[in-house]
């Protein structure tokens, strides 16, 4: 899974209010000497940055498999044999489509009929390097909203170089064209939905008092058509330290579409509200009586589904659940409660679709799954198997309720992804599309393997390697784990990492650690906040693991992560030096004593603990990489990866970490993009860039080094 609200805005100045604020990490160095880091545009912090980023890049570029690596991941990225993955609307499938002649992408569809032919007949829909070239803008497509039942009518939202922050403007699909005065909205993180073709809900910056301390909206309206955005009327007002506050269009299976706001309190905790709309007025909002744990994720043959995060009457942490959506509107009460289905220790609910007969469910048990078909009689829930391949990771992809046809997504580490139609209406699939073979996968091994943690929990991970590797340290392998946020690390075949890495005699091991979702809510919990040593055990335990099996040893062993997992692995290179040689550190968070004051960082406060707080605070900085480097002690030579134009990671957290290992006299690398938002890339060329000089550091640190 990956896809949250993940890590779920963009101001990146240096907060006035913190100028002057002094946190001791030593007698020698303290946090404000690194403070004007935090300007993301400020001239001596680019400086700083471009300075390092040439030093870097002279080292990576400049090897002799930097160019043959770039060409290796460029031909992948930009294959025209790459899965077109869509979403199925009206009779036509929808899909962006990036490749060596459109760099920034295109939005095309086909009729279905021709998209399951062997030659698709595409039409363009919307040319984002031609709007770029045309508006002089590095325009990267974030997405679109559009209205059924016809879905021509949508709104269209375009980043800036790949930031959070999107502009969202009013678009007709017949005409492929925007709407000559439609609505429009400037930059904002936030969210729109439609409610009928005249009326937007919109939760977005409004101005002064509108966003949550999180850099999210805290208000949210109802936008008539002809009316100017700032007599939008008010539907409701969260509070500033709330995470966000959204409104949706709810469609319900008659057709109708009711409001519903949700406001997040933290991260993971949430109330619904129903707001009534009759006849162009609003009424009283009503409060889903749910517990602030539940996520209310859709609706199926009248009956709203939701998802446990703790107990709730007599249901337990991880069930879906049930009830009737019209028993709701027409009392406010939730009297009887179904379940859909309850996970076992072993198992999690990955992800579901919904189609006009069939709830489709992706069931994980020991990180491999399955697939189920749903149904609702009236009265209670019944369920069968999908057939589709086991031994690997199958994914509900896109369904909709107006049809039958759902897309379902099966690959492992050894199999190429494949995109099958499902038919509900009658229980059968049909292969729709296939990624080519882009290594041997036959002189390869995956294996499975579970380590035991410090408090005795058996952690899995996976293990990709060529057959006839020797047991004896030698092999240069790479460690990548996340553990966060409830996201999981499912099997996925990966024709960079499998071609540039395991090809060429690397090892590649994925970690299940604890903090994502593989067993489900618990598998979380256990490591939210004070509790985080745990992921970081789990960590240790695995890279402990694969030493004793001879797998590989410390000076062959590297370790990679972003985002969270830069987190991951900036604690594992302060905590456990002599275990790594080689640490790649992605778009992280490193200064867990100011995360909260960075960017998107206060929404984040239920992962991770208030700084504020004496307990969570004093055990932030106990892990903090940024506050817990030595200058006596011997550290890998960390290679940093950032981007200017994050809007949700500070690149600040990387910066001031590589800085502090400069003043200190530690070798470094750092590459920090000037585009791409929170991937560090803005277009396939950099991404293959990026995939290049990461590839070349692993060879030069655990190859060449032995």
């Amino acid at each position: 899974m990956t896809g949250l609200a993940c890590v779920l805005m963009g101001c990146g100045d240096l907060h006035p209010e913190n100028k002057d604020t002094l946190i001791m990490t030593d007698t020698k160095t303290a946090d404000t000497d690194h403070l004007y880091l935090e300007e993301v545009l400020g001239e001596r912090a680019l400086e700083t940055v471009k300075g390092w980023n040439a030093r870097t890049l002279e080292a990576l570029m400049g090897d002799p498999r930097f160019e043959t690596l770039q060409g290796e991941a460029l031909e992948i990225l930009q294959s025209k044999d790459k899965i077109p993955y869509v979403s199925y609307r009206a009779g036509y499938v929808h899909n962006f489509w990036q490749d060596a002649d459109h760099v920034r992408g295109i939005w095309r569809r086909a009729a279905l009929e021709s998209y399951l032919s062997g030659e698709t007949e595409w039409e363009t829909v919307l040319d984002f390097d031609a709007l770029s070239e045309a508006e002089g803008k590095n325009w990267v497509y974030k997405g679109n909203n559009c209205l059924s039942p016809d879905y021509n009518m949508c709104m269209v939202d375009v980043s800036d170089g790949g930031k959070d922050a999107v502009v969202r403007r009013e678009f007709n699909v017949a005409e492929k064209s925007f709407v000559e005065g439609g609505f429009e909205l400037a930059e904002s993180k936030g969210s729109v939905d439609w409610l009928d073709e005249d009326t937007l809900l919109v939760s977005v910056d409004f101005g002064e008092g509108t966003m949550t301390s999180s850099g999210y909206p805290r208000v949210t309206k109802l936008w008539r058509r002809g009316t100017d955005i700032s007599n939008a009327q008010e539907i409701y007002s969260g509070e500033a330290d709330d995470v966000s506050i959204g409104a949706y269009g709810w469609e319900l299976s008659d057709g109708a579409r009711e409001i519903i706001v949700s406001r997040s309190m933290t991260f993971y905790e949430s109330e619904n509200y129903w707001v009534p709309y009759r006849d162009g007025q609003l009424g009283e909002k009503v409060k889903l009586p749910l517990s602030d744990k539940t996520r209310l994720v859709g609706e199926f043959k009248g009956q709203f589904l939701a998802q446990l995060f703790d107990d709730w009457r007599g249901f337990k942490s991880g069930d879906m659940i049930s009830f009737s959506a019209k028993g709701f509107f027409e009392t406010g009460e939730i009297k009887t409660v179904h379940k859909v289905f309850s996970p076992d220790a072993r198992s999690s609910i990955s992800n579901f679709g919904v189609t006009k007969s069939k709830l489709l469910m992706s069931i994980s048990t020991d990180v491999t799954g399955r697939g189920l078909a749903f149904d609702w009689d009236g009265d209670k829930w019944t369920s069968k198997p999908l057939d589709f391949p086991s031994g690997g990771n199958l994914s509900i992809g896109a369904t909709n309720d107006k049809n039958d046809i759902a897309f379902i997504s099966t690959e492992s580490f050894l199999a190429p992804a494949a995109l099958w139609t499902f038919d509900t209406s009658v229980m059968k699939k049909a292969k729709a599309k296939s990624l080519p073979d882009w290594f041997d996968a036959s002189t390869m091994v995956s294996e499975q393997f579970f380590a035991v943690s410090t408090d005795g929990t058996q952690v899995p991970y996976f293990v990709l390697r060529q057959k006839d590797i020797k047991l004896d340290g030698s092999n240069p392998t790479l460690l990548y784990g996340y553990g966060g946020f409830r996201v999981s690390l499912d099997p996925y075949y990966s024709a960079a990492r499998g071609k540039l890495w395991v090809e060429r005699g690397g090892v590649y091991v994925q970690a299940n650690i604890r903090g994502g979702g593989e067993y489900g809510p618990d598998w979380h919990a256990a490591g939210l906040k004070t509790e985080r040593q745990r992921i970081y055990d789990d960590f240790i335990s695995i890279a402990e693991d694969l030493i004793e099996k001879k797998i590989t040893s410390p000076k062959h062993l590297g370790i990679e992560g972003g985002s969270n997992g830069g987190l991951l692995v900036g604690v594992m290179f302060t905590q456990r030096p002599e275990l790594f040689k080689a640490v790649i550190c992605a778009v992280p968070l490193l200064d867990m004593l100011r995360y909260h004051t960075l960017l998107a960082g206060a929404s984040w406060v239920g992962e991770y603990g208030n700084p504020e707080d004496p307990i969570e605070g004093a055990f932030l900085r106990s892990i903090s990489p940024y506050h817990n480097i030595e200058e006596d002690t011997d550290y890998s030579e960390v290679f940093f990866i950032t981007s200017t134009k994050d809007d949700r990671v500070h690149p600040a957290h990387a910066r001031k970490t590589a800085k502090r290992m400069e003043d200190q006299g530690h070798d470094f690398l750092y590459y920090e993009n000037i585009d791409g938002g929170h991937s560090a890339a803005a277009n396939l060329k950099e991404t293959a860039k990026r995939l290049a000089l990461q590839h070349v550091y692993l060879f030069q640190k655990l190859k060449d080094g032995s």
